[in-house]
């Protein structure tokens, strides 16, 4: 391979930036989920709640009950810890990625972007050889120890990375982030009680700087990164950037930190190396026998081709919808726009029996938490979903032929609030569908 193209996807590149990827990933998720387990959201978020919102197609991921679900967290949380020191490596992964996964898919309510992101970034770990240094894998068997990797290994973490930020980007440049300031005019005044910058908070200006700055950063920060003469300055720029976000936004989560780490992916080799040499570790010999080599190499770049087009075109998928992304979520998920919109509803349900004509007001709290009220409120799939389910617990109530209707009223990006959804549709008679929910009604044009 030493006669290859810098090109090739397959030319040998040092493996110390996959190591301290691994390590880094396995280790802030050991502590994102310990910290998930502290704050009780375990017991809160899939054992509480009386019922679920699941993913249309995935209805089969249900929550597994109160000992099962601790169980499953104690077997990614071990996971995790097994992933950073390259204990049992490939068994290690597989399990963080199915549990992780299975977990993200049991309640819709839950969807953050960075936890797709971790799900995604499990999956291509698992097709690494992440542990073929700096892991307990090698210290049992030191003849997988490698020096060098396949170049792809590493650019398909950039790539990955890449993809988050300028979609982020693209995802802003709309009028009302760019020349309203929305939602960051409504955001900001909360943040006043904060010294030294507290009384900026209300000033106009403050929240146009914070919108486009956001979207520049988020469109051209890889590109700095990329570049060898910026990227130390870039990354400076992620700290200041992910660390304002975490002070400003706490309720984002471990998304900053999920991204100041990742970000180092980044940096060349010799940067990881010297990370790895400060805790005592010495590369393999540069000698051909280690160097981890990739059996039926087009088949591999088939799969990245196909990954990579993925990722690409499925974050697009809203332009198959009409009207406001914003307004009807309607491919909103899984597409990499990160706290773009502020959205609260109201929700109002009456099912009514389809032969007496008596009609029964619900009370959302009776089958909901607050943070499904909250979520389901502005999203028409979670609304229809919720309205399904109202039909089949008034049917084994005794009600004949549940109909269920829907009040709804929406507020986005400062805007007077507004009904959704046509209050005269039954909801319990429509399918759930990939295509356009009809019964959506138009997003106000203008801000009163």
């Amino acid at each position: 391979m030493t006669g290859t193209k810098r090109y090739d996807l397959f030319r040998p590149v040092p493996i110390a930036p996959l190591v301290v990827f691994r390590i880094s990933f396995g280790l802030l998720m050991f502590f994102s989920l310990l910290r998930f387990w502290w704050r009780g959201w375990v017991t809160a978020v899939y054992v509480q709640p009386k019922f679920h919102f699941s993913y249309f197609g995935w209805e089969w991921v249900q929550a597994p009950g109160n000992t099962a679900i601790h169980v499953l967290f104690g077997c990614i949380t071990l996971a995790a810890l097994f992933i950073a020191f390259g204990f049992l490596y490939r068994i290690a992964i597989v399990v963080f990625f199915l549990g992780f996964t299975y977990i993200e898919l049991i309640d819709v309510t839950t969807y953050l972007n960075h936890y797709y992101f971790i799900s995604l970034v499990a999956f291509i770990l698992i097709w690494l050889p992440a542990n073929r240094d700096w892991s307990m894998d090698v210290s049992i068997r030191p003849q997988l120890r490698c020096a060098e990797v396949p170049a792809w290994t590493i650019g398909i973490l950039r790539f990955q990375m890449a993809i988050v930020y300028i979609f982020a980007g693209l995802a802003k440049l709309n009028a009302d982030w760019l020349l309203q300031a929305e939602p960051m005019r409504t955001w900001l005044p909360a943040k006043s009680h904060l010294p030294i910058v507290g009384p900026l908070m209300y000033k106009a200006w403050v929240a146009y700087v914070f919108s486009w700055f956001g979207a520049i950063y988020d469109l051209f920060i890889v590109f700095f990164l990329l570049n060898d003469r910026t990227r130390k300055i870039a990354y400076l720029f992620v700290l200041a950037f992910h660390i304002a976000t975490a002070i400003f936004f706490p309720g984002i989560g471990m998304f900053p930190y999920v991204m100041i780490v990742s970000s180092l992916i980044f940096f060349p080799s010799a940067f990881h190396e010297k990370l790895l040499s400060r805790l005592g570790w010495k590369p393999a010999p540069s000698l051909g026998y280690n160097t981890y080599n990739y059996t039926r190499p087009k088949r591999w770049v088939v799969a990245l081709l196909v990954y990579a087009a993925f990722q690409v075109l499925f974050p697009l998928r809203f332009l198959m919808y009409p009207d406001k992304l914003f307004w009807n979520e309607e491919g909103y998920r899984f597409s990499w726009r990160v706290m773009l919109m502020e959205k609260a509803g109201t929700a109002y349900f009456t099912v009514k029996d389809g032969t007496t004509g008596a009609a029964f007001v619900v009370d959302n709290k009776a089958f909901l938490t607050p943070l499904q009220e909250k979520m389901m409120s502005t999203q028409p799939d979670m609304i229809l979903q919720y309205a399904h389910h109202l039909a089949a617990v008034y049917k084994q109530k005794g009600i004949q032929q549940p109909r269920v209707f829907g009040e709804v009223y929406v507020a986005l990006n400062g805007r007077r609030s507004a009904l959704f959804i046509d209050p005269a549709v039954d909801l319990a008679a429509q399918q759930r569908q990939w295509t356009h929910y009809n019964w959506i009604l138009p997003c106000p044009k203008t801000k009163e």
